[in-house]
């Protein structure tokens, strides 16, 4: 599939506002709404574009842990499907060889977390270890902000960006229809959310207003990298001196190739996904960027083999 720069333009203001409305992006890009419509509908189809809605597990309170899983070979394709299976799953991914699984686990409590580090990932069969790492920071990607690459302009960002959150962030447990079927797609339309949740449109409209207004819900934007010209997926395991671990972690934030960095717990205490277009790229971006980064005292590595799930539920 071909894709050009409207199409790029079209994504990246869907993950500046997942449910920004084609005639305002349109309005921003200079196109018609009917063009932006005919160009999502394409790239959903055949790009796999897809736009979710998730709880904002920083403005919720929630605990977010990042996972990795060490299988005997051949085991890691099953353990990323039984991961890739649960609601509380994100990014699960198989690295390293073929014998890793990453992923990010988001819950709103101790209990599911505890079971399924204590109880479910230890009696798995074929896995050699599990590394857990409590993210306690976050500095750009998810529902911090539309990191990465992006065809926008600044203004063109700003114009679509959606006002700032304000308020208490409150998931009840009545919203968990409409949680799940955002999860489906983020811009499912009000009589399919009305349908899921028993609700009438109005309800729906007025408690989505309500959670995207305090924070309690953002949305992301699931893509295929290769199609836009980024072949290397790769996760960066960084030790900081604790002095410099914020310094690095802002730095990261500019840099266009990383789409997503947090500070963690564990033996490596920040973590970040870059995209390159290639692995000489990678080169050139671990060499000029992070290395000279003040504080960088190791970088390990674990390029991206395949995405079993991305942010959004799995269909």
């Amino acid at each position: 599939m071909e894709i050009d720069t409207l199409d790029r333009q079209i994504v990246d203001a869907l993950r500046v506002d997942g449910r920004a409305g084609f005639s305002r992006i349109a309005e921003v890009l200079g196109v018609s709404d009917q063009t932006v419509a005919r160009r999502y509908r394409r790239l959903r189809a055949e790009a796999g574009v897809r736009v979710v809605g998730l709880p904002n597990g920083i403005r919720l309170g929630y605990d977010k842990w990042m996972i990795r899983v060490q299988s005997t070979p051949g085991g890691a394709s099953a353990v990323a499907e039984a991961l890739a299976r649960r609601p509380d799953t994100t990014w699960v991914t198989i690295a390293s060889g073929g014998t890793e699984v990453t992923c990010i686990v988001q819950n709103p409590g101790t209990a599911d977390r505890e079971a399924l580090l204590l109880q479910k990932l230890p009696n798995t069969p074929r896995l050699v270890s599990v590394r857990a790492h409590c993210l306690i920071h976050y500095f750009a990607g998810g529902a911090v902000d539309a990191a990465g690459p992006t065809a926008l302009t600044p203004e063109q960002g700003a114009a679509v960006l959606p006002p700032a959150a304000e308020g208490p962030a409150v998931l009840l447990d009545t919203d968990q229809p409409l949680v799940a079927a955002l999860a489906r797609d983020g811009r499912t339309g009000l009589p399919e959310l009305a349908a899921a949740t028993g609700w009438s449109e109005s309800t729906v409209r007025r408690r989505l207003e309500h959670l995207l207004g305090t924070g309690a819900l953002f949305f992301d934007v699931e893509v295929n990298p290769v199609l836009f010209g980024y072949t290397a997926r790769i996760l960066l395991w960084m030790s900081v001196a604790p002095a410099h671990l914020e310094i690095v972690g802002r730095a990261l934030c500019g840099h266009p190739e990383v789409v997503f960095a947090a500070a963690t717990t564990g033996e490596t205490n920040l973590v970040a996904t870059v995209i390159c277009p290639d692995m000489a790229g990678l080169y050139e971006y671990l060499t000029r960027r992070v290395g000279p980064l003040p504080g960088v005292e190791r970088v390990e590595t674990a390029p991206a083999l395949r995405h079993v799930k991305q942010v959004g539920a799995v269909r």
